[in-house]
């Protein structure tokens, strides 16, 4: 670590993407300050289904997802559902949800998401062979396993489209999935391995940043929630907060899916929702290992191997955020999994429902960037399903911002006042 400090800077939100922002910025000399409005153990990054996803390269908001999403939101078990209102936010994001749900958008965005992820994969190798840290890292391939031929036509013309892009991916029949998942019985037409992808367990890697970034002499303030912010200028001076004043020469905004609200005292426009998903972990006590993450694609459920269980995680619920856990959410991800894995007949997970809300832009894209109104705050959010995925490639395109120095991916599509009237 380097002895001279480049400067003092505040750090709001310790999710991954503030967490690897005080990591690398730590690193490169600044004196860092964490300001969490809930406890720095318990966000989405904690639950998340733990995956590496360069194949992801579609956003969300995606040909197809319309028609898709007006089916399932008649199905209290889809993994889709927009609850209704007339809340303005929602109404304003999902105008702007329709009017980027095509292929011209997917395509324009395509490289740069790609670029994003394996540059943030890359930077995840990198940290797990730190001393200190040890997350459960694995980057032997996530399997996106189709049950009908619709299924199938889709995801094999996405993986040819994945090959065109350059990333390492494979078709396979039934039987060649079995044979990288002999210890569970499947009930599959088939599967597309992307041997990009990777996945780790959240716990562990959040853990350990926190551990080393406290060593490193980061102070967290916790239940520290932002009121206003004074600024003069183009410049802003100082957090005011339940907890008092933190002056900085510079602000990093994560926030998570309360950038929204994090930005509007900046008087920026951030249209951005919350996706409530759920996950729980499943006890195979030691028999029927899997290898590898799967993603169940009909069912839109993940399954990743961690920690010597199994976490399945799924749904996509846009509304407004609560603490109630819908039932027949979590009942539809348990009814799924048998489909695919006939031997895993599961109880419904009564007492074991974690539940966080993924930050979910209306056109797919993380806001991620230097603010146009405010030269010395950068923004780092909105990643939706992709949000731990990207988190150290936020981090270090954070920290490269603020010492001026050269970004490595195009950042351009992410502005994140791209949306500012």
């Amino acid at each position: 670590m380097k002895e001279h400090k480049r400067g003092t800077v505040v750090v709001i939100g310790a999710g991954i993407a503030g967490l690897a922002s005080a990591y690398y910025l730590v690193k490169d000399g600044w004196d860092v300050k964490i300001l969490e409005k809930n406890e720095v153990d318990n966000n989405c990054s904690y639950g998340n289904a733990g995956m590496i996803v360069p194949s992801h390269f579609t956003p969300l908001a995606a040909p197809g997802m319309v028609a898709q999403g007006i089916k399932w939101m008649f199905n209290s078990k889809s993994p889709f559902y927009v609850r209704p209102s007339l809340n303005p936010r929602l109404i304003d994001w999902g105008l702007k949800f329709l009017k980027h749900a095509n292929r011209t958008h997917v395509e324009q965005h395509a490289t740069a998401i790609r670029d994003l992820n394996l540059y943030s994969s890359r930077l995840y190798d990198e940290l797990n062979a730190e001393d200190g840290f040890d997350f459960e890292l694995e980057q032997n391939g996530i399997l996106m396993m189709y049950k009908s031929n619709e299924m199938k036509h889709e995801e094999t013309e996405l993986a040819h489209r994945a090959q065109d892009l350059g990333l390492d991916v494979e078709v396979l029949d039934a039987d060649a999935v079995k044979v990288l998942e002999p210890n569970l019985k499947l009930d599959i037409l088939g599967a597309v391995l992307y041997r990009c992808d990777g996945k780790l367990y959240p716990p562990k890697l959040m853990q350990q940043l926190i551990q080393y970034l406290k060593t490193a002499g980061v102070v967290f303030f916790e239940k520290t929630e932002v009121h206003k912010f004074i600024t003069i200028g183009n410049t802003i001076k100082t957090a005011v907060s339940n907890k008092g004043n933190f002056e900085a020469d510079a602000f990093v905004l994560t926030g998570g899916a309360y950038l929204p609200q994090l930005m509007s005292k900046l008087h920026v426009h951030t249209p951005l929702l919350p996706g409530k998903g759920y996950s729980f972990m499943y006890d195979t006590k030691g028999e029927r290992k899997l290898n590898h993450a799967a993603l169940l694609l009909e069912a839109k459920v993940a399954v990743t191997p961690m920690n010597g269980q199994i976490r399945f995680s799924g749904t996509m619920e846009l509304g407004a955020a609560n603490d109630k856990i819908y039932e027949n959410r979590v009942r539809g991800i348990v009814e799924s999994i048998p489909k695919y894995y006939p031997e895993l007949q599961i109880d419904y997970p009564k007492d074991k429902i974690w539940y966080g809300y993924r930050p979910c832009s209306p056109d797919g894209l993380p806001y991620l960037g230097r603010l146009k109104k405010y030269g010395n705050a950068i923004v780092a959010g909105g990643g939706g399903m992709m949000g731990l995925s990207l988190g150290p490639a936020y981090g270090k395109i954070v920290c490269d911002l603020l010492a001026a120095r050269e970004i490595e991916p195009s950042i351009v599509g992410f502005k994140p006042d791209r949306f500012d009237r």
